[in-house]
């Protein structure tokens, strides 16, 4: 019963909460500097030709007659046609959610496989003398430096002296695994330094408030090895904040797609929804935030699941054993 009520509660409350992000965009669009009408035939287009792309596109309506359709649309699945491209919004989205998904994917595994490591490593290492300055140094390093400047950087350099990885073009997964993926690591390596450096700090702090627990100092009695303490002791009571982390990053980096993608020239969502608030392409900017806000409730939705997983005293799991 209190597991159905929990599933309950979180479908309305992502429910309301998806209604509130779309009440929010479809109100910050219209209310950016320069209109679609503006932006389209010029500065010197005359008040006739506003009016007539504005009623072409219903822009000519109340904004609350504007967003009751819109929402009706929505609610069935379509999300609009692009008022730039004259395609369906949905169908573009779908095809460039494969390439943000990679690079998404690819920098939440840089943040596991390097982040959880140096994290571990520079707690160890804590003591004094231990060795662990270097590796908080480069972590406050990494959470320091802004996206668009690090790739500026990169793409500068790679473009300039021609290191052997390509920048400023994409080629499919499936067409050529290897060129796809020479493309994507420079961006995925970006976008994946904040991340990292988070993971870093916060499995570092986890691993430390384990390591003076009377168990792990047992163990040590016991003479049981390092990596074995690492592994069966330590990683398994700090991974419970290290995996909700993991699942709010995981949403922080589909928002750092939209810088990266624009600064390497990538087509996935997040260019597309950089190039449309340029444009003031109502109906993408709508559609690609609501998009945003989706994948972000459903991540946390499955790592509240998988925390509970990993600690029944938390999370849905504790429901279901009450």
């Amino acid at each position: 019963m209190r597991l159905l009520m929990w599933w309950s509660g979180r479908a309305l409350s992502s429910a309301a909460t998806l209604l509130g992000v779309s009440v929010l965009i479809f109100a910050a669009v219209r209310l950016m500097p320069g209109g679609f009408a503006e932006t389209v035939l010029g500065p010197f287009a005359t008040a006739g030709q506003k009016a007539d792309l504005a009623a072409r596109y219903g822009l000519d309506q109340p904004v609350f007659m504007q967003y009751g359709h819109w929402l009706t649309a929505v609610t069935g699945g379509d999300f609009g046609v692009s008022m730039i491209s004259r395609q369906p919004v949905g169908a573009e989205l779908v095809a460039r959610l494969p390439v943000t998904a990679e690079l998404t994917v690819l920098a939440v595994a840089a943040s596991v496989l390097l982040g959880v490591p140096l994290g571990v490593l520079t707690a160890v290492r804590a003591r004094p003398g231990g060795g662990g300055a270097a590796g908080r140094l480069l972590s406050g390093l990494g959470v320091s430096v802004p996206e668009f400047v690090l790739g500026s950087l990169v793409v500068f350099v790679f473009s300039r002296y021609a290191l052997g990885l390509e920048v400023g073009s994409w080629v499919p997964l499936t067409r050529d695994p290897a060129g796809n993926l020479t493309t994507m690591i420079l961006p995925a390596a970006v976008l994946s330094v904040f991340s990292i450096s988070v993971t870093a700090r916060t499995t570092r702090d986890a691993v430390m408030g384990v390591l003076v627990e009377p168990y792990v100092t047992a163990a040590v009695g016991r003479g049981e090895s390092p990596w074995f303490i690492v592994r069966h002791h330590i990683l398994r009571n700090a991974a419970t904040p290290v995996v909700t982390l993991l699942g709010a990053t995981t949403a922080y980096l589909l928002g750092g797609a939209l810088i990266v993608e624009h600064v390497f020239n990538l087509p996935g969502v997040g260019s597309y929804i950089v190039q449309a608030v340029g444009r003031r392409d109502y109906a993408v900017v709508q559609a690609g935030v609501l998009l945003a806000a989706g994948v972000f409730i459903v991540m946390n939705v499955l790592i509240d699941l998988l925390v509970g997983a990993l600690d029944p005293r938390m999370g849905v799991m504790a429901g279901r054993r009450s």
